[in-house]
C-alpha cells in the first residue's frame, strides 16, 4: 500500500496571503504492505531483519550548555530574594512557574542566581535538563520511522488494535527508535504501526517522521534555501535544504488556548540567551532565565532549547517551539550558515502546519467540527 500525498491549504497571514503547499509523496511501504488475516512476505520479513532499528547519527550533545548552567524551579509561590545569604530581604519572585539560573551552587543554604540575588534552596529545586537529540538524515533518506513516546513501557501486539503481549519481544522505552514498515487502521480509526515481525504499537505511543509540505514563497515557487516543518500533530520537526530533508527530532508546541500559529514565518531574530516571562500576576505567570538558543518567528514565538521539562513529542508551550537543548544548539548554529538568497538576504525559514487533528483519529477526523 502507498501512504498517500497530503496536500495542505493554510492562510499563511505572516505572508499576506493564502496558498497551496506542494507536498512530497511520502514513503512507499512497498514489500511490506499489510493484509489483515494474510501472512507477511518473505521479502518484508528479509527487510525487517536488515534494518530491524534506525541507523541514524544523532546530533552532538550541547555538552557547553548542558554542563555550564545551574537550573533552579521557584515557586509556585512568590519567594523573597536576598542580597546575600541569610541577608536583607533584596525583592521578591512573583508566584508562577518561575526557573532561575543560579550562578553560585557554592553554598549549602543558599544560592545566587542570574542578577546577582539570593535566594533560598529550600525555595529552590534542581531541574535537570533533558539530554534527548534528534538525528542526521542521510541523502535518499527513505524510511519511515518514529520516536517511542510512551513512558509506562508497555508491550508491542502481535496484530494491530490487540492489547499488548509479551510474545511479540518488543517493550517500548522512551525515545526509543524504530522504523515502520508497514500501518494499518483500528475499527475506531487509529493507525497501527509494524515496527517488526508481529510487533505492532498505534500511533498514540509514537511520533512518526514523515516529508513535510513545500511550501511555496511570495511568488508560489517551492522555497529554497534552509527552512524548519514542524509538524503539531506529530509533534515533530525536519529540517530541509532546499527539498532535502536533514534533521528531524521530537518538539513541545502549544497547549490548547496557547497554541502554536499555523503558517510560514521568517526567521527574525536568533539570540543565544534571552530571558522570558509572560502574564505577570495572573496564575499562569511564568518568568524564565537564560533560556537557550532562541530563534524567533512569529512575533513573540520562537524555537529554543528547554530546560524545564523532559516531554518533547507532547504539546507543552505557551506558544513556542520547544527543542532540547542540543537540538536547539544544532539549529542554531545550522540557521547560521544559511548562504544569502538572490537578493542577497539570508532568510531561515519555519513552516507550521499539521498534518492531522491533533488527538484526534485519523479516520474520525472528517468526522470533527
Amino acid at each position: 500500500m502507498k501512504v498517500g500525498v497530503i496536500v495542505a491549504l493554510l492562510g499563511l497571514l505572516s505572508l499576506g496571503m493564502t496558498v497551496m503547499a506542494q507536498s512530497p509523496a511520502l514513503v512507499d511501504y512497498g514489500v511490506c504492505t499489510y493484509e489483515a488475516g494474510q501472512p507477511v512476505t518473505q521479502a518484508c520479513l528479509d527487510k525487517m531483519t536488515a534494518a530491524p532499528k534506525p541507523a541514524l547519527e544523532p546530533v552532538p550533545l550541547d555538552g557547553t550548555t548542558l554542563g555550564s548552567y545551574s537550573f533552579w524551579r521557584v515557586g509556585p509561590n512568590a519567594i523573597n530574594t536576598y542580597d546575600g545569604p541569610g541577608g536583607g530581604v533584596s525583592g521578591q519572585i512573583p508566584q508562577g512557574f518561575n526557573l532561575v539560573n543560579a550562578t553560585d551552587t557554592s553554598n549549602p543554604d543558599w544560592l545566587q542566581i542570574q542578577g546577582g540575588q539570593w535566594i533560598s534552596r529550600a525555595d529552590a529545586r534542581l531541574i535537570e535538563a533533558s539530554f534527548f537529540s534528534g538525528v542526521l538524515l542521510p541523502e535518499g533518506w527513505d524510511q519511515s520511522f518514529a520516536w517511542v513516546l510512551d513512558t509506562t513501557g508497555i508491550y508491542a501486539s502481535l496484530r494491530p488494535g490487540e492489547e499488548g503481549s509479551a510474545e511479540s519481544g518488543y517493550l517500548t522505552r522512551r525515545y526509543d527508535m524504530v522504523n515502520i514498515f508497514a500501518e494499518a487502521y483500528d475499527s475506531e480509526g487509529w493507525r497501527w504501526y509494524m515496527i517488526g515481525p508481529n510487533q505492532w504499537l498505534k500511533q498514540t505511543f509514537v511520533a512518526k517522521v514523515q516529508p513535510a509540505p513545500h511550501p511555496p514563497d511570495m511568488d508560489g515557487n517551492p522555497i529554497s534555501g534552509r527552512w524548519m516543518a514542524a509538524d503539531l500533530y506529530e509533534q515533530t520537526l525536519i529540517a530541509y535544504e532546499d527539498d532535502k530533508p536533514v534533521f528531524a527530532t521530537l518538539i513541545s508546541t502549544g497547549l490548547d488556548g496557547t497554541e502554536t500559529e499555523e503558517g510560514l514565518y521568517p526567521i527574525w531574530a536568533r539570540v543565544a540567551t534571552d530571558p522570558m516571562s509572560g502574564s505577570t500576576g495572573a496564575p499562569n505567570a511564568y518568568s524564565l532565565q537564560t533560556v537557550p538558543w532562541v530563534m524567533y518567528f512569529n512575533e513573540s514565538e520562537s524555537l529554543h532549547g528547554t530546560y524545564w521539562h523532559d516531554f518533547f513529542g507532547y504539546r507543552r508551550s505557551r506558544g513556542c517551539v520547544n527543542l532540547s537543548i542540543s537540538d536547539a544548539r544544532w539549529v542554531f548554529d545550522w540557521t547560521a550558515q544559511s548562504q544569502p538568497n538572490a537578493n542577497g538576504e539570508v532568510v531561515n525559514y519555519v513552516y507550521v502546519f499539521s498534518s492531522g487533528v491533533y488527538g484526534v483519529a485519523p479516520g474520525k477526523a472528517d468526522e470533527v467540527g
